[in-house]
């Protein structure tokens, strides 16, 4: 389903599901004047069995378990080979560390977000992942120093 095909009543239910994963009943005919929780919550069971809804989640501070660094990493690979690719992929799927991360175009193949206690933290990262990658060409690191925006949502 896309989202143009929305009723104006679904795109209300999903905006008031994606603001928060703690949304209940009451919270949602709160939002939804003229609605009553029950079918408010049938709609967005209907959005997330559509698959519109991918996941429910509350956001931590990274902080609160020690991750004080986030480094921006983006890397450019030797080959493309799909196999190759595929296989970068995996290894940053299973990096712990890695806390997001996107296939792109341009100069880089991959932009990494990593999250770690320290600079050490992160130099033990780049030795076991990305030094130890024969495919690895080369990367770039940028250490965050302030989070200026973050919302995890759909840009309207």
């Amino acid at each position: 389903m896309e989202a143009s095909l929305l009723s104006p009543t679904h795109a209300a239910a999903l905006a008031a599901a994606v603001s928060s994963a703690a949304t209940t009943d009451a919270s949602l005919k709160k939002r939804l004047i003229g609605s009553s929780a029950a079918p408010c919550m049938r709609r967005v069971n209907k959005l997330r069995s559509d698959g519109l809804i991918l996941a429910d989640i509350s956001l931590v501070d990274p902080k609160f378990f020690g991750k004080l660094l986030t480094v921006v990493v983006t890397v450019e690979l030797d080959r493309e080979r799909l196999d190759l690719v595929d296989e970068f992929k995996r290894a940053m799927r299973a990096a712990k560390e890695v806390t997001q991360c996107y296939m792109v175009t341009g100069d880089a193949d991959f932009v990494l977000l990593v999250s770690v206690e320290d600079v050490e933290a992160f130099d033990v990262f780049v030795k076991t992942k990305l030094y130890t990658n024969p495919n690895v060409r080369k990367f770039r690191s940028m250490i965050s120093l302030d989070r200026v925006k973050f919302e995890p949502r759909v840009a309207e």
